[in-house]
């Protein structure tokens, strides 16, 4: 029978240090506190590039697109202990670029006392320079839409939502994202075959 030492464990390790091949408290207090650094920063590689062009697609230009996304891994990192599951991390991600999105045109039209109209996405000479000129014609097109048409195309055919995902992103029935891309692919083939 092994005599017991007030304050020293008995695997080895003494008050504060761990046995051989244990984690302490404090190793496994940083483990825990880097875990949802280490799933936003994943979300981020995996998934930050196709949620700055969806962003850029609704607002227009690629600094308040970045911003936008910015925004939103920020607010998922603080909303992390608060969420249910990490599996609603991207879903979260999504609704937080379109919300703010929905945000950047309401700052907007408030900054200029008018509606917002609609404009064409303004480019950089040397993206214009690159560009063909269906594309440019057709992102013209899509800037024109009305902007829940914008946005069910972009969730829709940038990031590849399916139309559930869609739905719950924009807080829509399933049936008003159908009707909603079918309206607005109808009017994008009216003008683009115009143009073209």
């Amino acid at each position: 029978m092994t005599d017991s030492v007030p304050g020293v464990d008995p695997c080895g390790g003494g008050i504060g240090v761990p046995a051989a091949g244990l984690p302490g408290v404090g190793v496994l207090r940083q483990q825990q506190a880097s875990a949802p650094a280490d799933l936003v920063a994943g979300l981020y590689q995996a998934h930050g590039l196709a949620l700055v062009r969806t962003a850029l697609m609704l607002v227009g230009d690629k600094p308040t697109a970045e911003d936008v996304v910015q925004d939103a891994f920020i607010g998922l990192y603080r909303a992390m202990p608060r969420l249910s599951g990490n599996d609603k991390a991207l879903a979260y991600l999504r609704a937080s670029v379109v919300n703010g999105c929905r945000s950047v045109h309401r700052a907007r039209s408030r900054a200029f006392a008018r509606p917002v109209q609609h404009s064409p996405a303004v480019w950089s000479a040397e993206s214009a320079a690159m560009a063909h000129e269906e594309s440019r014609l057709a992102m013209q097109a899509v800037s024109r839409l009305p902007r829940r048409a914008r946005e069910v195309l972009a969730l829709r055919y940038y990031l590849g939502l399916p139309d559930a995902e869609i739905a719950a992103a924009l807080g829509i029935s399933r049936g008003s994202v159908s009707s909603t891309a079918s309206r607005a692919l109808a009017v994008l083939a009216r003008e683009l075959k115009g143009e073209l």
